[in-house]
């Protein structure tokens, strides 16, 4: 997640650059998100980096949702597992980052597909977490 201020005539924007992926990216301006498509060259995004892995499950379908990781930091504690069904705003994952820890909510409901982290992995922004269907 990047954060900039602009003055455009006098009139202040704060943009936040929430994720990248081909030429879409997803903004926040003045609190208002948007999908943006970038024009002109395809940015390729962040490799996710991620120490170990669980063992691979079924892929999940396209039409799922998942919950990324806002910041880089180590995974503490992971509040569901598969099979779970959550509700939007429940706690999935506990994420310590820069000495704090963040606690990590599901923005949608679903049940849990995947668990792609275990508990002190690092992880950095980005990277996938849990997936839903």
């Amino acid at each position: 997640m990047k954060e900039y201020k602009y003055k455009i005539d006098g009139k202040e924007y704060k943009v936040v650059i929430n994720d990248v992926e081909d030429s879409i990216a997803e903004v926040e301006v003045n609190g208002i998100e948007y999908k943006v498509d970038i024009m002109g060259k395809k940015v390729k995004p962040a490799p996710t980096i991620v120490r170990s892995m669980v063992t691979p499950a079924a892929p999940a379908a396209s039409s799922g949702s998942s919950v990324k990781s806002p910041l880089p930091g180590i995974v503490l504690d992971i509040m569901v597992k598969v099979g779970d069904t959550v509700k939007t705003g429940q706690k999935v994952v506990l994420l310590e980052a820069m000495k704090m820890e963040n606690v990590i909510s599901s923005d949608s409901d679903g049940k849990v597909t995947a668990i792609k982290v275990n508990k002190g992995d690092s992880v950095l922004e980005g990277a996938e977490l849990i997936v839903f269907e």
